[in-house]
């Protein structure tokens, strides 16, 4: 038989998947040092390290499942993923087991953002090579602060830049969150086109069939999600009233959503209020995001649809939007209060799952500081503690299709753990003061 070329058995190893790593090459390394691990495309890879047992020693841990602060738990884990969880004198620890002491700390499922954009908005004259530096530099951000998975809600023309950086991360390359990712995303128009398509900005589509063949052009290319914009602007009416521009037509939104779901994809909704809101709902998009002036008939539709609820406030109280709205009524009505309302509204009715999602974007809202986000569901939309750390990991996690994967400190799951040093149920800020970040077996941080 004859024997593989070391290119061949390079360029012949199997294509690096979600939490997969990169294997040696198959022939013998005539090269300088060790045998490296190299990938499909001939980039080299540090080797990962072979799987061994780790104890993580609990003071505090908190069971997302149930809501509930356990203490004194011991977590086993082998490589990537959790073996055993348990109070300590009923885990035994094995004999050679490395052991992390969080004895004086509180031990968290790892967070997961439901609404990033690790791309900062393309500024005319920026280069793929400055965004794609920027975008691998806000992933790293955000898993030292304790986010080990997220969804990212476009690419802010960069067009599929965020395909290429959750392979990148997927395969080792670089640290970052384990991401889902929408692209490009679905813009709409009324009016035809007078140019080329930008290719890296939305797809901009005129009727359903267009939207249709937008879906399977973004699926093809690598996109999770299906990003959709069916309600724009907000203005206020001369006696104080929120209105909002409507998009789309509903037979759109329904073909784009139908054509996404054949698929096995799902859709997030870009919404603020309105008839197109409502249209978004009717039509089943997976997630609504904003929603501003979500009425109490929108939430019972959303939960009798069971749709999830992406409200990402801190994004839309900067002070920014107050100087939009003085700027525009004088200082006569604000939006904010609007948004607060309707966010409470949605989190205290039966039924509707709240996400934690931060639209962190780079320009108003950092990178790495996304736990301001758990602080405000509890300050503005008044969810108690509990609920808002669950809406980050084990509620986004059923929204974005991993339940079985994250999102819950359980025998089987990937081993993503933070820890902070206070107790979050009593202080929901103590997140936004991450110390360890774990994330599948790796060290990512550990400033105890």
């Amino acid at each position: 038989m004859k024997r593989p070329t070391l290119i061949a058995a390079a360029f012949g190893l199997i294509l690096a998947t979600a939490g997969a790593q990169p294997l040696p090459p198959l022939a013998p390394w005539r090269g300088a040092g060790a045998t490296p691990c190299v990938g499909a495309d001939g980039g080299i890879f540090q080797c990962p390290p072979a799987p061994h047992v780790t104890a993580v020693r609990a003071g505090k841990l908190f069971d997302s499942k149930s809501g509930k602060m356990l203490t004194k738990q011991t977590i086993l884990l082998s490589g990537e993923r959790i073996t055993e969880v348990g109070p300590e004198g009923q885990v035994k620890i094995p004999a050679g087991a490395e052991v992390i002491d969080l004895r004086q700390s509180t031990v968290l499922p790892g967070l997961i953002d439901g609404h990033t954009h690790m791309f900062n908005q393309r500024k005319a004259g920026g280069t793929t090579e400055q965004y794609m530096l920027i975008a691998a530099q806000n992933a790293q951000f955000d898993l030292r602060a304790g986010f080990t998975a997220a969804r990212d809600m476009t690419s802010h023309g960069n067009g599929y830049g965020d395909v290429a950086i959750r392979d990148a991360i997927n395969q080792g390359r670089i640290d970052g969150p384990r991401y889902q990712v929408s692209t490009v995303g679905i813009v709409w128009s009324s009016t035809p086109a007078t140019g080329p398509a930008d290719p890296l900005g939305a797809a901009v589509v005129h009727n359903a069939e267009e939207g249709r063949a937008a879906v399977r052009e973004q699926v093809a290319r690598g996109a999770d999600w299906i990003k959709l914009y069916p309600a724009g602007a907000y203005s206020f009416t001369a006696d104080g009233k929120d209105q909002y521009v409507v998009t789309y037509p509903l037979a759109v939104v329904q073909a784009i959503i139908d054509e996404t779901h054949k698929l096995g994809k799902k859709a997030g909704c870009h919404v603020y209020g309105g008839e197109g809101q409502r249209n978004s709902i009717i039509a089943g998009c997976d997630t609504i995001e904003h929603g501003f002036g979500l009425d109490q008939e929108q939430i019972n539709m959303m939960a009798a649809k069971k749709l999830y609820y992406d409200p990402t406030i801190i994004r839309y109280v900067e002070p920014y939007m107050d100087d939009n709205d003085n700027k525009n009524t004088g200082g006569k009505y604000r939006i904010i209060p609007i948004f607060e309302k309707a966010a409470t509204m949605a989190a205290k009715t039966p039924g509707i799952k709240v996400m934690v999602g931060s639209g962190a974007d780079g320009s108003t809202f950092a990178h790495g500081t996304q736990a301001l986000e758990f602080e405000a569901l509890v300050k503005r939309a008044h969810m108690t503690p509990a609920a808002a750390i669950q809406s980050g990991t084990i509620i986004n996690a059923e929204a974005m299709g991993w339940q079985d994967q994250m999102g819950s400190i359980e025998k089987g799951k990937y081993a993503d753990l933070v820890a902070v040093k206070g107790d979050p149920l009593a202080d929901i800020t103590e997140l936004q003061r991450v110390k360890f970040v774990m994330k599948g077996g790796k060290m990512i941080r550990n400033d105890r």
